[in-house]
């Protein structure tokens, strides 16, 4: 098939890589130009790079809803477009003109997680697999119907950057899977169960603040979800931001007031947390290693030099 393609940063390298390497003919590419955006500056493989490596014409566009854009995917006339992180609305007139639509990859277990930084929501709410999702688009985002899904599972100390190298090698099969259905002839596919779906919107400087009164299996999770090379998870000690980079659920509960800095338990600093801390029946969690304002990374039990006093939430 002749297939156009949109997206960017290293989940549409790897769909374009595919791509190349499979039995259709990419005859257009359209990619975002570079972004300074926190979250787009990681998993940055050029989408534009690897197109013009192999002699295949790319057209850079924020929003892909202009005259001339239409008028030169009308003359690459495709059989199809497939998208993966493409970070802007594709009007009907796009995803409908080629013949068999537009095949869109996802990198979560459609219907959950649709929408944006899917990994990282899944791993907070302890979500037991991830995975990559090759579906119709229609109307609504990330809804249409699934022609391929696989899964990866979670485990008990996964990274999101662990979640994240595991899912990129899904796009290959998936996307080649996909499309060999599509070539076949196949129409019919399956329906997402909307009863199921969410959507999850962009990640930002206020969700990777911790809030004391969150459990600490939950703030355990955001910790790992906030792993290199995302921005880490922070609080305040002193007034000063503090980043937290591992961290676990202590061994025995502690009961108290939430962000207190309790009591040293092996190699971490247990910290109060949940909102009904004063019960007595609830973990801490366990600090294990600290970034200060700074700069500077330490083991928590050298930056915590005595116990008493408080994290929070703000200066």
């Amino acid at each position: 098939m002749r297939v156009v393609m949109f997206g960017y940063q290293t989940w549409g390298h790897r769909t374009l890589k595919a791509l190349l390497d499979s039995e259709h003919d990419v005859v257009m590419v359209v990619t975002h130009p570079k972004s300074e955006h926190a979250y787009e500056k990681i998993w940055s493989d050029s989408v534009a790079e690897l197109a013009e490596e192999h002699g295949v014409p790319v057209v850079i566009r924020n929003r892909p809803d202009d005259e001339e854009l239409f008028q030169r995917l009308k003359e690459a006339d495709p059989d199809i477009i497939v998208a993966n992180n493409w970070r802007t609305w594709i009007p009907p007139r796009i995803y409908t003109l080629p013949k068999h639509g537009t095949l869109n990859i996802h990198d979560s277990l459609l219907p959950k997680y649709a929408g944006f930084s899917p990994l990282i929501w899944a791993l907070i709410n302890g979500e037991p697999e991830v995975g990559v999702t090759a579906h119709m688009m229609d109307e609504v985002l990330d809804a249409g119907d699934i022609v391929d899904q696989r899964a990866v599972t979670v485990g008990p100390a996964d990274t999101t950057t662990d979640l994240f190298h595991r899912t990129v090698d899904l796009i290959a099969p998936v996307t080649v899977g996909a499309l060999a259905r599509i070539a076949a002839g196949e129409t019919e596919f399956t329906k997402q169960d909307r009863s199921q779906a969410s959507f999850f919107h962009k990640r930002a400087e206020e969700d990777i603040r911790i809030n004391w009164d969150w459990s600490a299996e939950v703030l355990e999770r955001l910790v790992r979800a906030q792993s290199v090379p995302y921005p880490a998870a922070f609080t305040f000690h002193k007034g000063k931001r503090l980043e937290v980079l591992t961290a676990a659920v202590s061994e025995g509960r502690y009961g108290g007031t939430p962000g207190r800095i309790f009591y040293r338990e092996g190699d971490g600093v247990v910290i109060v947390a949940g909102a009904d801390a004063r019960t007595g029946r609830n973990h801490g969690l366990a600090i294990t290693r600290v970034r200060t304002e700074d700069g500077r990374e330490l083991p928590a039990t050298e930056y915590f030099t005595s116990m008493g006093g408080y994290l929070t939430a703000r200066p």
